[in-house]
């Protein structure tokens, strides 16, 4: 479980004005759970995020994972304690082989074979891509997939998305949805993940909406997607 406790987070400006991103947000994700955060563009969704992987430190408040406070822990804590993270923009490894990248997720000597399964199930021909540099060689929809697919291999507790359709095609965005049924089946991880797509939305056990640094509105995607989908929020959707 994943408990946020008066997290907020601030930022000075070029005149050194305090600005607040994060507004004393309380939130609790439980376990097995598929959570999807959306909201208006600019609201805070993957500041967010970033302060649950580590990747900014909240200017005050707790993040508690599994009973441990990780409010202090450098992604790299955090991510051995089982949290994974798949950035809207994929980060790029000179040198490393896509087997290789798979591998060290999934922390075992994956064959060739175990390798090509998860990068199947992210519709990438394993062929053409095992023997790969993760470089600027690929694209930016193939890192993402890649990315994806390791965070697959390594199948932590908790595993969070930003904008994992951003970049994808139509084809491959239909395998994504997919594998994101599958994961949330299997039910032995929880994920959250922001995206503004509907179809993502529509599978998920609840949607929270963060709008100008807060939380707007939390609930059963079944409560929150029609006010969505008729335009309340101030929230963009893509079917």
């Amino acid at each position: 479980m994943l408990e946020l406790q008066n997290i907020s987070f601030q930022v000075s400006d070029d005149t050194n004005r305090i600005k607040e991103i994060i507004k004393n947000i309380n939130l609790t994700f439980e376990d097995h759970t598929f959570i999807a955060i959306t909201g208006p563009n600019g609201g805070g969704k993957s500041t967010l995020v970033k302060l649950i992987m580590g990747i900014e430190k909240p200017t005050s408040g707790k993040l508690i994972f599994n009973g441990t406070d990780i409010t202090d822990m450098s992604i790299t804590e955090r991510a051995k304690l089982g949290i994974s993270f798949a950035f809207q923009q994929p980060v790029r490894f000179k040198g490393i082989k896509v087997k290789d990248l798979i591998t060290l997720a999934a922390g075992s000597n994956l064959s060739t074979n175990g390798a090509c399964e998860y990068l199947s199930k992210v519709g990438l021909c394993a062929r053409d891509y095992i023997n790969r540099d993760v470089d600027g060689s690929l694209s930016g929809g193939e890192l993402k997939r890649i990315e994806i697919a390791s965070i697959i291999a390594r199948n932590t507790p908790l595993s969070v998305f930003d904008e994992p359709e951003a970049g994808i095609d139509l084809w491959s965005f239909n395998n994504l949805i997919k594998v994101f049924e599958e994961m949330h089946e299997a039910r032995n991880s929880s994920l959250i993940i922001i995206s503004h797509q509907e179809r993502i939305l529509n599978i998920a056990d609840e949607i929270i909406v963060i709008a100008d640094g807060q939380v707007s509105s939390r609930g059963r995607k079944e409560d929150i997607l029609p006010g969505l989908l008729n335009g309340t929020g101030g929230c963009k959707f893509y079917q």
